[in-house]
């Protein structure tokens, strides 16, 4: 799929980022690889682990559509990473949430448009289901930008599509490394907001793959959700350090106690696949599209009226053992 392609990858120096450029290179043989972020440090540091002829580093901001339109010139795959991701820090600086989240969503498509790009899938997050924050807000916003982008191709060989995840283990800003460092220093007890929090999880490497099959699959306008696990925040706790005690310290500014990656008033547009969901777009495109069957030829079904897929009610949770079993997998992918 990806042989002798160009892929560029906004925000491409995060934890999915340099996931997905290890897996591509990997798996296939592209002819660029396209890194378009704005930290030189990062990219600095990124270039001296990926260093084939094919990787690119582009300095960069999303919010400038110039410079973004400069970098996907010839491009043929678009995953669209870059975002401002931390909730309270989203909450005390909404304009600048705005600007990267909302207006550097509509640079990327702009962007894509007009180099003629193939396929763009934009990473989304559980908080944009019947969002409480600036942050979950924001994602929502920027996936009905790109399901929306769809009507506006002109009649291009391009489609987009958004894939909404749960938290993912290890990344930077995530509770397990969190954990793991006050752990490390010593710290008696692990802070936890609320004893009932519940949250999804998806390792690093199940995201990519995700991504990957989703380029395979996409018809253009899905929202692609996997099947994950959900774990309680106090058992997370408790697999990191058995020993430690716990402390409740309180919700933070924007946060869920609970998050949902299908919403109930969504019901009516989501069907169930074997490993994943789909919430088919709220409007009507121009061309015709049947979503029950992918590109795959993958069947999905509709759900009940009034389904909801939220981390609390979740059918699969994932037990200590498991939790530290896929830690040390994800460890041992990075190394």
């Amino acid at each position: 799929m990806l042989n002798n392609k160009n892929i560029l990858i906004t925000g491409g120096t995060g934890s999915f980022g340099k996931q997905f450029v290890r897996t591509i290179l990997q798996r296939y043989k592209p002819n660029k690889i396209i890194i378009f972020s704005r930290d030189e440090l990062k990219q600095y540091e990124m270039a001296q682990h990926y260093n084939d002829p094919c990787m690119r580093y582009f300095i960069g901001d999303i919010r400038d559509f110039h410079r973004l339109e400069k970098a996907m010139n010839g491009v043929d795959y678009v995953v669209h990473a870059a975002a401002l991701k931390h909730v309270p820090i989203a909450e005390y600086n909404p304009m600048e949430c705005i600007k990267t989240n909302i207006n550097g969503a509509q640079n990327v498509i702009d962007a894509a448009l007009r180099c003629q790009v193939k396929r763009v899938v934009a990473l989304s997050t559980d908080k944009a289901a019947n969002p409480i924050n600036l942050y979950g807000a924001s994602k929502l916003a920027s996936d009905k930008l790109f399901v929306a982008a769809n009507n506006i191709t002109g009649g291009q060989d391009i489609r987009f599509s958004v894939v909404r995840y749960g938290n993912v283990m290890g990344s930077r800003g995530s509770v397990i490394p969190f954990f793991k460092k006050l752990i490390s220093e010593g710290e008696t007890e692990l802070p936890i907001t609320e004893a009932e929090m519940t949250r999804f999880w998806i390792t690093l490497q199940e995201g990519v793959n995700f991504v990957l099959k989703n380029f395979e699959r996409m018809k253009g306008g899905e929202i692609f959700i996997p099947k994950i696990p959900s774990m309680k925040m106090t058992n997370m706790a408790k697999a990191l350090a058995p020993t430690l005690g716990q402390k409740i310290i309180g919700i933070r500014p924007g946060e869920k106690l609970h998050e949902i990656m299908c919403p109930k008033d969504d019901s009516h547009l989501t069907l169930e696949f074997d490993d994943h969901f789909v919430i088919r777009p709220t409007i009507t495109f121009s061309h015709s599209v049947d979503f029950s069957t992918n590109n795959l030829g993958e069947k999905g079904k509709p759900v009940r009226s009034g389904f909801e897929y939220n981390s609390k009610d979740n059918q699969v949770w994932l037990s200590s053992e498991e939790l530290l079993n896929k830690i040390k997998q994800a460890q041992q992918e990075e190394s």
